[in-house]
């Protein structure tokens, strides 16, 4: 039996269609409305991620499952199987050809789209694998976890290249920047590091004074700048060449879960980021003031990721809820 062919009177997946009323943003303004509601998985959802075209939105969580549906429509495509234990993160290839998952079975596993099945397993890691990302050339991979290492692999050989002694607890995210020259990694110990991904040298460790553990971290689009988000619930903008955080976000609840943001490029300039109080924010990146708050997940909302063209925002929540919702703003 299929994961998608389960009890017809529990159906593994539906979306469901929202309409809205509501007056029409201003120009200047983000005005994101519910459009679909997608349901399948059957624990908590920890990470979502558009295709780098926008077709596919891809979800994986503490089932073990990842599961791949139409951007645009909300359809359930497939659903892959493969993992002894949850999913903490899932990471596409920059052409969308394949897509790396992190988790608690302490491998990495990489998927091909075309054929929809798992064709390699990174085994290194010692303890859970909690973050993984491409370099832009998809040669590469950096991974974080619960062993307080950062990792670098050659995908084709399926070996690390780099073990680096990143942190002193465990690393809650890992990126690479535009050109994959540099690696931003972030951990429970509250430090920002910046790492030389060919040497493996760490260049800058960025430190706020109350050194409140950092969830999630991320380079802005030009790679000039990274985004942190901490739990004291503060999203800060760093500029790492000067060591300063330039700008800070507040207003949403984040103490106790490693809730990522997201930049927003497709209209304006915004910022992004689930809630622990169940809702989602958007700041103007500029002025730092919350533009838009969306409601309507009935948990912690845990993973977001943004469209790479349109004003899209995908959002997926914990146990209570368990469903994805995709807003539009079009």
């Amino acid at each position: 039996m299929t994961p998608d062919q389960q009890n017809p009177s529990e159906p593994s997946s539906d979306y469901k269609q929202e309409k809205s009323t509501e007056p029409a943003p201003t120009a200047s303004n983000p005005g994101y409305k519910l459009r679909y509601i997608l349901s399948g998985h059957k624990f908590s959802i920890s990470s979502i991620k558009f295709s780098p075209d926008g077709s596919v939105l891809a979800s994986a969580g503490s089932d073990k499952l990842i599961k791949l549906w139409d951007a645009l429509t909300g359809q359930i495509i497939h659903t892959l199987q493969g993992h002894t234990e949850g999913i903490s993160d899932i990471a596409w290839a920059s052409d969308g050809e394949y897509l790396a998952s992190a988790s608690d079975d302490k491998t990495i596993k990489i998927w091909s789209m075309e054929d929809r099945r798992e064709v390699k397993t990174l085994i290194g890691h010692t303890n859970f694998v909690f973050c993984v990302n491409y370099n832009p050339h998809s040669n590469l991979l950096v991974s974080g976890g619960f062993d307080e290492t950062v990792r670098i692999w050659d995908i084709a050989r399926g070996k690390p290249l780099k073990v680096l002694p990143a942190h002193s607890d465990p690393v809650t995210a890992v990126s690479f920047n535009h050109d994959g020259t540099l690696v931003v990694s972030c951990a429970m110990d509250g430090l920002i590091r910046i790492w030389d991904a060919e040497s493996g040298q760490c260049l800058k460790t960025l430190v706020d004074d109350d050194n409140p553990i950092c969830s999630h971290v991320k380079f802005s689009p030009n790679s000039r700048f990274v985004l942190a988000s901490t739990q004291d619930s503060t999203i800060r903008l760093w500029n790492y060449q000067t060591s300063k955080c330039v700008k800070t976000y507040t207003g949403h609840t984040n103490r106790t879960y490693c809730i990522p943001a997201c930049f927003i490029t497709s209209k304006g300039k915004y910022i992004v980021s689930g809630s622990e109080d169940n809702k989602l924010y958007i700041w103007d990146l500029q002025s730092r003031k919350v533009l838009q708050v969306l409601e309507g997940h009935r948990d912690v909302v845990l993973a977001v990721a943004t469209h790479p063209t349109r004003n899209i925002i995908a959002s997926a929540s914990m146990e209570k809820d368990l469903t994805i919702r995709l807003w539009f703003d079009e």
